[in-house]
């Protein structure tokens, strides 16, 4: 899109819109990041509760908290954050929401565990929970926001409780922390797994 076409949809003269940017990819950067401040603060209220509080809700079939506070900002901006973040959105943008994300739960997900002990799994767990959540407002843009915010709301929060045996009545029973320590206490490194790959498959100087 040129600025020509950008300022006559928009009902503003070129002026204006150089007095406020650069060029087209300022314009885009900058409504990006504005979108990134508001959804910040939202998703902190969010990562502020606590699991005694998320599990409360849940019983009175209840979001958690700050999350249809998320998903209405979401809903009432769905033209624009839906060019960005549904369908044939924008990778970046997509990488940064989840980066904010991850950064604003972590400090709430590490309470209570060490997560140096955990290294790489406690990362991966993260960005799997992050991931997740981020692909389920996806999916909502896919369905035409068809569920209201606060269905959607109770929806995800659910969801990230939900293993994938609780669906047929086979739960399993892992105490995570320490699977992820001794999983971590392996010491799985390059040569391990060098070790086991035949000669023939190396080429020279390998």
């Amino acid at each position: 899109m040129s600025v020509a076409a950008l300022t006559e949809r928009a009902g503003l003269t070129r002026r204006t819109f150089y007095s406020h940017y650069k060029d087209i990819p300022d314009f885009i950067e900058q409504v990006e990041e504005g979108i990134l401040d508001d959804v910040r603060v939202l998703i902190r209220d969010i990562a502020n509760a606590t699991l005694p509080d998320l599990y409360h809700g849940i019983e009175e079939l209840e979001p958690a908290p700050g999350s249809v506070e998320l998903l209405r900002y979401v809903a009432e901006n769905h033209e624009l954050i839906g060019s960005l973040l549904g369908p044939g959105g924008d990778q970046g943008f997509i990488k940064k929401v989840i980066d904010l994300a991850r950064s604003e739960v972590a400090g709430r997900m590490q309470t209570g565990i060490f997560p140096g002990a955990l290294g790489a799994f406690f990362d991966y767990y993260l960005t799997s929970v992050v991931t997740s959540e981020v692909g389920l407002v996806q999916r909502w843009f896919e369905h035409g926001l068809a569920e209201s915010p606060e269905t959607m709301a109770r929806i995800m929060t659910v969801i990230a409780f939900i293993r994938p045996g609780d669906l047929y009545g086979m739960p399993i029973d892992i105490n995570v922390p320490e699977y992820g320590m001794k999983l971590m206490g392996l010491n799985l490194d390059n040569s391990s797994v060098s070790s086991q790959i035949p000669t023939s498959t190396l080429t020279e100087g390998e």
